[in-house]
Parts: C-alpha cells; structure tokens; sequence
C-alpha cells in the first residue's frame, strides 16, 4: 500500500489510581499514538514509552521526534509500504525500538484491515480468550496491598505480581503468600532495582515458592543475571533485557534466565515479538505477555500475541477497568470467568471512539508527503 500519511496524537488517560514501581510513581498515562492513512484505508498503532525516560531510554517527546525527523519521512516517501518492510526502511536509524513498533503496529493494523485478517490470525494465535494476571504497585503499607491483591484476586485474576524494590520484598511477598496461600500463582518484578551485591536481599524470596523473579538486575547485567540464576531456586525472568530476538538467545543460551517476558515495543513491534516467541519455543523456555499500560490499541494486540502457543503464563493484560475509567477504544476488555476475549475483527479488531479521542488529547501533528 502507498501512505499518504502519518498522524502522531498525544493522549493523556488518567488512571484509576497511581501506579508505584521502582521507576517512580504514574497517576496518568501518556499515550502516544500513531494512525497511518493510506490509499488502503487506515491503521492504528501505539508507541508504548513513557513520558519519562526510566523504563527504557526512549519517552514521549523523544519518541515524537524520530518518528517526526526520522522514522516517518521514509515511509510516506516510499512507493509501497508493508509492515514486512517497515524493519527495512527503518533500519538506518539505530535503536528507537519503541517508536518503530508504532509505527509497525499502524501499518499493519490498516494491511490487515484491507485484507479482512485479523491481527491473531496474521500472528499464528489460538484466539478465544486468554488467562490474565494483574501487575500490583509498591503500596503505602502490607496492609493496603493484602486489600489491593484481595479485590483482584476476587475479580478472578489467576495470577498476581508484586513490584518489589529493596526495602520493599521479602515482608510484603510473606505477606500475600500467607493471603494467597500456597498453591496460587505469584511473581515478583524488581525492574532492575537491585545489584549483583544485593543478593542476600533476593535470597529469602526461594522460601515462596514464586513463579519468578523478574529483572533482578540492570538490563545490561546478563552475567549477573546469570549468576543470580545459578544460585537461586526460584526462576529468573527477563524483561529489560530482551530488546529482541537475539538478545532473547543469548540470555536463554547464557543461563541467565529460564523465563522471557515479551513485550511488542520493547522488542521494536509485534513482527520481532513472534520471533521471539518462536525461539522461546524451539528453546523450551515458557514465556508471558508483558504490559505498559497500553490503551485499548496495545492491549487488542497483546491479547492477539499471548494466545500463540508459548505464552504458557498468563501475562500482564487486565482488563480495561484496571487502569483506566476512560479508553480511546468503543471496545472496553472485560475479565470473564478469569479470561479475557482476544479480539478476532479485521486488523486489531477494534474502533476508536472518537469523542473520547479529541477530549483526552493534548497534542497532535500529521506529517505527509
């Protein structure tokens, strides 16, 4: 298909309540999100960067000019665009990983469109429904989190995750096995707060029969992980780490992770984040569907993603009222009888409301030919 061109859109979504990790606090989520127009029809992406640069180097503002300068010019200047080819024309601009998923995301939305395909039938999903898990925040006290897992955990979420951070770890997870129980599924995410001296902060965790541990340590530490791994019981996971699907080999092949989190932006777009999951597979090694607060767009196209078949964990894609009152899709994600619908309508299988759309945004830009 020919672009005519490109739309970016800042939308700011207040969320249900602030969201504490070891990054800092979010009371909003800044969305960035990217509709492409074509002579095929339209397609929208989502560009998943935060507002500030502490997840990964990549933000909003910054995200907004490589697409702006960088990013963008190439594909509406290119004779035919396809998603396939959206890794090539971009590939003489290093990293921006995050803005080109976007942008992959929009072009492949509006191809799949055109086509009648869905995004879990391009993908290899199973479809249906998918299990969740729910991400919980750093909380005020032991108390306030046991109230916060206890309201999840009777919406019928079949996993919990705890943002841990030092100071914050061993006595708040005692605190929700012992809510929990044994038998149900626990996890704990350090989003690289802790280093490799650390150790014996992390070590008490093995008597909580965890799922894992996720990103002990900075993302660039793979030896660290890799010592981590070979002394505790309790699987490591990485996140950070995994910026694609080499990086994913790597790790797997250096023993510094059992378990991979798959995120589509963080991997540079949901093309990348199949190949991921595909040598995960070849490899034996389970992986989940990671979440950044994704609007209706992003949360459409992970629930695609998590059906394929290695996604054995149940990921961090909670339904829509978790996070937000209001979203910029008609469509609000419902968790029923503990899953959610993977959307099977053509492209992302879902439709902006465009009131709520103009309402919630705060800055806007086309660029064309």
């Amino acid at each position: 298909m020919k672009i005519e061109s490109i739309e970016l859109r800042l939308v700011e979504l207040p969320l249900v309540r602030p969201f504490r990790t070891s990054f800092g606090t979010e009371e909003t989520r800044a969305a960035l999100l990217v509709r492409v127009e074509s002579d095929d029809g339209e397609g929208w992406g989502e560009c998943v960067c935060g507002a500030e640069p502490r997840y990964s180097s990549e933000f909003v503002d910054g995200a907004w000019l490589a697409m702006r300068s960088y990013l963008i010019p190439p594909l509406v200047a290119a004779p035919e665009v396809s998603a396939e080819a959206v890794g090539k024309l971009l590939a003489g601009v290093k990293g921006h990983r995050m803005a080109k998923a976007g942008l992959e995301m929009a072009v492949l939305d509006a191809e799949l469109r055109a086509k009648g395909e869905s995004f879990v039938s391009y993908l290899g999903g199973r479809g249906g429904a998918v299990r969740p898990g729910v991400s919980v925040g750093i909380t005020a006290s032991i108390g306030e989190l046991e109230n916060v897992v206890s309201r999840h955990v009777e919406e019928g979420y079949s996993r919990i995750k705890l943002k841990i951070e030092p100071g914050w770890d061993v006595e708040p997870t005692a605190a929700i096995r012992s809510l929990l129980g044994d038998d149900f599924m626990l996890q704990v995410d350090a989003n690289a707060a802790y280093q490799r001296e650390d150790f014996d902060l992390l070590a008490p965790l093995d008597d909580f029969g965890l799922v894992l541990i996720e990103q002990p340590l900075d993302e660039e530490d793979i030896l660290g992980h890799a010592i981590f791994a070979s002394s505790l019981a309790t699987p490591i996971c990485l996140d950070e780490s995994i910026v694609s699907a080499a990086a994913a080999v790597q790790a797997i092949d250096l023993e510094a992770c059992s378990i991979v989190n798959i995120k589509p932006g963080r991997v540079g777009g949901y093309l990348e984040a199949r190949l991921v999951h595909d040598v995960c597979q070849l490899r034996g090694v389970p992986v989940w569907c990671g979440g950044m607060l994704e609007t209706g767009l992003g949360r459409a196209g992970n629930l695609a993603l998590a059906s394929l078949p290695a996604f054995e964990l149940p990921g961090d894609i909670s339904a829509t009222d978790r996070y937000f009152t209001e979203d910029i899709t008609v469509e609000r994600f419902v968790l029923e009888e503990g899953q959610i619908s993977v959307p099977d309508g053509p492209g992302l299988g879902v439709s902006i409301d465009h009131e709520a759309l103009e309402r919630l945004t705060t800055r806007r830009e086309v660029i064309s030919v």
